[in-house]
């Protein structure tokens, strides 16, 4: 196995599998569920709130069995994650009649609602960017932030979806001046920008930047108020060959590089993926000590 090969966003060296297969073998009457938890337990893997990320560690479990690494003892029950069993009610994106095509200013009393804990708003976030984002949406896994923005007539305008930042990249690592050790500690401080759609009926000018501005300012807030902890970076990954940034850089957003064009699972750097620009937002002013330290 190579040594750096990148599972749910951890780093995993051979001791790991062999960790892994000697729990199985000591324990063969152990249930996923249990194996996951002892697993996360052992590996002291919590978020930074302290909860032990047993469900991180069962999803990594998976996706190692799909790769031939391991074996996991059969399942003994239907998952009962909503999104693996697809048993939200489906949501009818209804555009409004017409265009909407005015001024920024005459739009009302716009409203910006963090809708991550309200089933019908998450749902209908899900399905909009299902039916409308270039990249679709399977929906979010770990911590992660869902906002819509309505004009005053209550009318959405346009969604956005923050969730964990990318395990690695180079040029905002590099820009960051951080370590690996403290990558792996500092991680869940930064949040990434995953989606962002301007729903295909809203023709206003400088709406994408009012409403980077807008969230930007509650996000650190948010985050702590859902998960207990702070954010000090928020990133974004724009595909330079279908967008220039142009929202961004007017929400004075920084450019700090580009991506490699390989996914983050890529281990042998044979699969290719789309050139994309890395934007990055600090959210305090002692960001790098923050995520230096």
């Amino acid at each position: 196995m190579s040594e750096d090969l990148i599972v749910q966003g951890r780093g995993l060296q051979p001791a790991d599998l062999e960790c892994i297969h000697q729990f199985r073998q000591a324990h063969p009457e152990w249930s996923r569920r249990r194996l996951s938890r002892e697993l996360a337990g052992h590996w002291e893997w919590r978020s930074s709130s302290g909860q032990l990320k047993d469900m991180a560690a069962r999803t990594l479990l998976v996706k190692l069995q799909q790769r031939g690494l391991i074996k996991l003892p059969p399942r003994r029950q239907t998952p009962t994650n909503r999104m693996r069993r697809g048993v939200e009610n489906p949501v009818q994106v209804e555009p409004p009649a017409g265009l909407i095509a005015a001024p920024l200013a005459e739009l009302g009393a716009m409203a910006v609602s963090e809708v991550s804990g309200h089933p019908t708003d998450r749902r209908w976030v899900k399905a909009a960017l299902q039916q409308f984002h270039y990249l679709g949406f399977g929906g979010t896994v770990g911590e992660n932030l869902q906002y819509l923005v309505r004009d005053g007539q209550g009318r959405v305008l346009a969604c956005l979806v923050f969730g964990a930042a990318a395990w690695q990249c180079q040029d905002r690592d590099r820009w960051i001046g951080w370590s690996s050790a403290a990558r792996r500690r500092h991680l869940p401080w930064v949040a990434n920008n995953q989606r962002f759609l301007l729903m295909p009926w809203t023709r206003v000018r400088q709406l994408a930047s009012w409403t980077l501005g807008q969230v930007i300012q509650r996000l650190s807030a948010d985050w702590r108020r859902k998960y207990g902890h702070d954010l000090a970076l928020v990133e974004t990954f724009v595909e330079r060959a279908r967008f220039a940034g142009t929202a961004y850089r007017a929400a004075n957003w920084v450019k700090v590089g580009q991506t490699t064009g390989r996914t983050r699972q890529d281990a042998r750097r044979s699969i290719q993926a789309p050139v994309k620009d890395v934007y990055v937002y600090p959210l305090r002013g002692d960001f790098r000590e923050r995520l230096q330290g």
